[in-house]
C-alpha cells in the first residue's frame, strides 16, 4: 500500500525557476526511502511541500490516498516531520515542548509518559528534559525534535538531513527506530549527503538533478553491484 505518491509535482518560483520539474516517486509502506542530490537540486523544496510548509505549481502529493492540499489536516495527522535544522521554542523546557506536540496530536497522558520515556532514555536525554531548550546543544535540540516526531506514532516520517549534528550512538538508535517503524507498516522519507549510510539503510531511493527526478527505483535496482557513490557520480555528471 503507498503510504506517499507524488505525481506530477512542480514547483515554480516567482521568476519561472523550476525548483522540482514534473516529479512522480511512490513510497510504499515498510519503505525507508532515501532521496539524494546536490544542494540545490530540489531535495528540500520537494521535503517542505510533503509536508505542507510550501505550496506548488502543478500536480498532486497524497498521503494514504490523501491530498496535501485539500485535506492538509489529515495528513498532518499522520506525518511527522523533521527539518534540517530544528527550529524548537527555545523559551520551553524539554519535557514542556513534547507535552505542547503531544496535546497537539491528542496524544493521552499514558501513551505521551511511556513515548517519552522510552525515547528520552534511548537518547540519553531524560535527565535534561527539565531543562530550557535555549541551553541544549544543536544534537540535543536535534534528539528533542526526533522524539517530537514519534510521539503520534506517525504512518509516514519525513526528513531532511536527519543524521547532520546526531553522535554515531544516536546515529545508530535513529537507525534502528527507523526499521522499527517500517516493520510495523509505517514509511521514512529523507534526504541525506551521507550516501554510504543511504546504501545501508534504504531499500528504495531517488536522485534529483536540478528539479528533475534522474533515477529512482529499488537499491538493487539502482546500483546493480557498484556502490551507490559511484552511481550517484556517474548520473549527476552526465
Amino acid at each position: 500500500m503507498s503510504v506517499l505518491e507524488i505525481k506530477n509535482y512542480t514547483k515554480v518560483y516567482g521568476e519561472g525557476k523550476k525548483a522540482a520539474d514534473n516529479i512522480s516517486l511512490t513510497v510504499e509502506a515498510g519503505d525507508i526511502y532515501g532521496f539524494i542530490g546536490h544542494n540545490g537540486a530540489g531535495k528540500s523544496t520537494t521535503i517542505r511541500a510533503i509536508v505542507g510548509v510550501l505550496d506548488f505549481t502543478q500536480g498532486e502529493i497524497l498521503i494514504e490516498g490523501k491530498s496535501v492540499k485539500e485535506d492538509p489536516i489529515a495528513c498532518k495527522k499522520i506525518t511527522a516531520y523533521i527539518p534540517d535544522n530544528p527550529d524548537l521554542y527555545e523559551n520551553l523546557t524539554g519535557i514542556q515542548y513534547l507535552n505542547f506536540i503531544a496535546d497537539v496530536f491528542e496524544i493521552s497522558q499514558k501513551d505521551r509518559e511511556e513515548r517519552i520515556k522510552k525515547y528520552g532514555d534511548m537518547f540519553e536525554i531524560t535527565e535534561s528534559l527539565g531543562s530550557l531548550i535555549s541551553s541544549y546543544s544543536h544534537g540535543m535540540k536535534q534528539k528533542v525534535a526526533i522524539i517530537s516526531a514519534l510521539i503520534h506514532e506517525p504512518k509516514l516520517m519525513v526528513m531532511d538531513e536527519p543524521f547532520v549534528g546526531l553522535d554515531p550512538k544516536a546515529t545508530f538508535i535513529l537507525k534502528e527506530i527507523m526499521h522499527e517503524m517500517c516493520q510495523k507498516g509505517a514509511a521514512v522519507f529523507f534526504s541525506t549527503h551521507v550516501l554510504d549510510v543511504a546504501e545501508k539503510l534504504c531499500n528504495k531511493v531517488a536522485i534529483i538533478k536540478k528539479g528533475q527526478l534522474i533515477e529512482s527505483g529499488t537499491m538493487e535496482q539502482l546500483t546493480n553491484g557498484q556502490s551507490l557513490e559511484s552511481v550517484f557520480m556517474e548520473v549527476v555528471n552526465e
